[in-house]
């Protein structure tokens, strides 16, 4: 049997969890900063965000804005969690993709009632760097992840933030494949901007419908650009026929 290489996040994965069940973190404590972790080990900023995603979602650490991650637990305590990316076949990435779109979609919706205006400056920014890296792949990459993490986060409730944050960390390289294959069709990079833009544009202007069907239609068309097969689905309800449920 062929035997799978392992990346540089399980590597990293498995050291900081061997110092965390040792003891060498105790419960309590905080982690060094991530700058500080990616000395340590010689990876990225973006391999780092990784390990410690998949620290919090095992119940190591909790992670909290402007603290960091402290040490939660030396033993693990993991609940829900997605298979990792080598370990999913075609069918299992749809599936993902097929679930991205409900909670992405809900997301946008909240978001553009929610948003403040520091929300939309900062996803605005973020637009911006998307499009001074439209043809760097893992750059734009990384940018793209946090473009949907920030909208997560323009929700105000942190449960979305962490939920697709850990869900686009998880779908990284997929997301890494999907923006390769952009750049071998000419004018298919402008198209991903543009869906990117109609759901800013959307949350700017507080139209919770649009921001869904924005959000919906780039993760559908972001599922035909990794050559994926995404199941039927169910018709969304028009808004007159949701008002009157």
């Amino acid at each position: 049997m062929r035997t799978r290489a392992v990346t540089l996040t399980e590597q990293v994965t498995r050291q900081l969890r061997a110092d965390i069940e040792s003891g060498a973190y105790p419960v309590g404590t905080r982690l060094p900063t991530g700058k500080q972790l990616s000395e340590q080990y010689g990876v990225s900023a973006a391999v780092i965000r990784e390990v410690t995603e998949h620290l919090r979602s095992q119940g190591f650490v909790e992670t909290r804005q402007g603290v960091g991650c402290t040490v939660r637990s030396r033993t693990g305590a993991a609940g829900f969690q997605l298979p990792r990316e080598p370990d999913i076949d075609a069918a299992g990435l749809a599936d993902l993709y097929d679930l991205r779109i409900d909670l992405e979609g809900a997301a946008a919706a909240l978001a553009a009632v929610r948003r403040t205006d520091d929300d939309v400056a900062a996803l605005v920014a973020l637009l911006e760097r998307l499009h001074a890296h439209l043809y760097d792949g893992q750059p734009a990459a990384d940018i793209d992840a946090a473009f949907h993490i920030g909208i997560a986060a323009a929700t105000h409730n942190p449960y979305y933030r962490q939920l697709l944050q850990y869900l686009n960390l998880q779908l990284h390289q997929a997301v890494a494949t999907a923006r390769a294959n952009t750049l071998r069709q000419p004018g298919l990079a402008e198209g991903v901007q543009a869906e990117h833009e109609a759901i800013v544009d959307a949350i700017r202007r507080g139209d919770a419908d649009a921001a869904r069907t924005a959000a919906v239609t780039h993760l559908q068309n972001a599922a035909r650009r990794l050559g994926l097969t995404l199941r039927a689905r169910a018709a969304s309800p028009s808004p007159a026929q949701s008002s009157q449920s």
